[in-house]
């Protein structure tokens, strides 16, 4: 069996949709799975196990660009897939396996793509509330018995492979690991309203660093002025501790540094997925969003949501202007979520 998977855009996104390459390779070891998505996916789908190969999509997000989607498409005959998976929701989406005339061509219903899908199912989202279970059903044959799980139980979470030698990325970025390691993940491409504030990162931070670990700071170069004011903030005798890598590694270094980790405290973003997907000790703070539809898919997690009466709004500003939801969630709890979730440290970290 040779399948094309059209892939997400979303870094978090992709990481999930690794539960649907596993259940496949569950259902099947023998089954070929290319992926077609955006390039920057590429080192990410290097380190699943489950990926024959990445196929780059040439045509932007959110493009159309039907000539190129139809050239691609042609091109693509000659691979001999025999079923084509669409896991965004768009009709363009389903253009490429459409042209590329695969046999079978699997998506769930929506903007008036029938026609392109010849296995095209109704979604029940009370069935699979979680978007991850929502990839992966795709992945199992559409004429199971209802009355049967349609999905493996437990599902089959997201697991990346880490390079055998991280001595070589610690060497690139000078970087130690002679003190437990604690990564923050402070920025969030979606918008403020997911951003925890820089100064309680920062509180954060002096803590652990008076506890004897050290601080990597992780994100896109979209993050750089974000990670550089939290090491402005912290104390200055602290700052020789805390590193900022903010949009200097690429995600395959990025996956390297952070399986090095003790405990990766995040928003909600691309980078608490790849976290999760490395099995890491994970303190998620909630705004703006919820944990209800794209949870960090690992048993290692504490999420920290205040629930206040405005919150969830998934805006990506603050409507209301105050971000109580997170200004008000004290790096206490952060700390306190850490001192949980790794107990042997419980006596090691300050106040904050």
């Amino acid at each position: 069996m040779k399948v094309l998977i059209i892939g997400p855009s979303w870094i978090g996104d992709m990481v999930m949709a690794q539960s649907l390459f596993r259940c496949l390779h569950a259902l099947d070891s023998q089954t070929v799975i290319d992926v077609l998505a955006l390039d920057w996916t590429r080192e990410l789908l290097a380190r699943m196990p489950e990926v024959n190969q990445a196929i780059t999509m040439p045509i932007g997000h959110g493009k159309l660009a039907l000539g190129k989607r139809r050239l691609l498409g042609k091109a693509l005959q000659a691979e001999g897939y025999q079923q084509a998976i669409v896991l965004p929701n768009s009709f363009k989406s389903a253009l490429i396996p459409f042209f590329a005339k695969i046999p079978k061509r699997t998506g769930w219903r929506g903007e008036a793509r029938g026609w392109l899908l010849n296995d095209c199912r109704k979604l029940d989202k009370q069935r699979y509330p979680l978007m991850v279970e929502r990839f992966a059903a795709l992945g199992v044959p559409a004429n199971f018995s209802l009355s049967e799980p349609a999905l493996p139980e437990p599902l089959l979470r997201p697991a990346l492979k880490v390079s055998t030698d991280t001595q070589a990325v610690l060497d690139k970025f000078e970087l130690q690991n002679n003190r437990p390691i604690t990564i923050f993940c402070p920025g969030a491409e979606f918008g403020s309203s997911k951003k925890w504030p820089e100064a309680h990162f920062a509180q954060v931070a002096d803590s652990l660093i008076n506890a004897g670990k050290q601080v990597w700071l992780m994100g896109s170069k979209n993050d750089a002025q974000t990670t550089k004011n939290i090491i402005d903030t912290i104390q200055p005798e602290h700052k020789k501790y805390c590193v900022s890598l903010a949009g200097l590694t690429s995600i395959g270094e990025a996956i390297d540094l952070m399986s090095l980790a003790q405990t990766v405290v995040s928003n909600d973003s691309g980078l608490m997925h790849i976290a999760a997907a490395l099995d890491k000790s994970l303190v998620v703070v909630y705004g703006s969003t919820s944990a209800e539809f794209t949870p960090p898919l690992s048993g290692r997690v504490e999420i920290l949501n205040l629930k206040l009466p405005c919150s969830p709004c998934f805006k990506r500003e603050c409507p209301l202007g105050h971000h109580d939801c997170l200004n008000t969630l004290s790096p206490m709890l952060v700390l306190d979520a850490i001192r949980k979730i790794n107990s042997e440290i419980n006596s090691e970290i300050g106040e904050a």
